[in-house]
């Protein structure tokens, strides 16, 4: 296997047959020894974490390639704590798409003056830019477009995709008593331009409410995990 990228909590290496494989590490993003989905940079190790991650990513991947929604997914190794997955280039230089259920959290922050938080969204989307020095800066379906980012076409089936998706999580966790307040992706496209989900779905990429309680990501592995 070749190393072709270090990233804060996975390694990408290249295979033989074409695919790649992701190693999920235990390292955390977070500041001051606290683990912080949010952050930018890793600021902890907490052992376990990378297992969690990738036991939910499987979890769900496999439920959504059952639906037909493309996916990077082939299949996952717990013993290496691993992933194999199909190539996939990423729009520009990353690119995340946020679903929001309720609003909360940035949202609320920045449109806080029309709408009350933990008001219930229609399953709202919207994309940022993965870039830490801008702070992940939203763009529009218009701005991906001019900027030769993705094509409206594109754009449109992106979107009903995470909608799709976003369901498939938000009624699983609702039959495990729990309510998925927003969610957050990544996608791609392979080498005919067709959009596929990427990355990971994990307890740190998603805000959920127990009770109308928050649940902090950790907590969220050990309750969607119980026996």
């Amino acid at each position: 296997m070749k190393l072709v990228y270090t990233g804060k909590t996975k390694n990408v290496f290249e295979l033989d047959n074409g695919n790649y494989l992701l190693k999920f590490k235990d390292d955390c993003t977070g500041k001051d020894g606290v683990f912080d989905p949010g952050e930018n940079s890793v600021g902890l190790t907490i052992e376990g974490v990378g297992d969690f991650n990738l036991r939910m990513t499987d979890y769900y991947f496999k439920k959504i390639n059952e639906a037909g929604i493309r996916t990077h997914f082939v299949k996952a190794n717990f013993d290496e704590t691993t992933m194999e997955v199909k190539p996939a280039k990423v729009f520009g230089h990353g690119l995340e798409v946020v679903c929001r259920l309720r609003a909360v959290g940035s949202f609320i922050r920045r449109y806080g003056e029309y709408m009350e938080s933990g008001t219930e969204l229609p399953a709202y989307v919207e994309t940022t830019f993965k870039n830490d020095e801008l702070g992940d800066p939203l763009v529009t379906k218009d701005g991906l477009i001019v900027l030769g980012i993705m094509t409206g076409e594109q754009y449109d089936e992106l979107k009903e995709m995470t909608k799709q998706i976003t369901k498939i999580v938000a009624d699983d966790m609702k039959a495990k008593g729990l309510e998925l307040y927003d969610i957050k992706f990544e996608f791609g496209y392979d080498k005919d331009g067709k959009v596929m989900l990427i990355d990971e779905i994990a307890s740190g990429n998603m805000r959920v409410y127990k009770d109308g309680e928050y649940i902090d990501p950790l907590t969220l592995n050990e309750l969607f995990f119980a026996k």
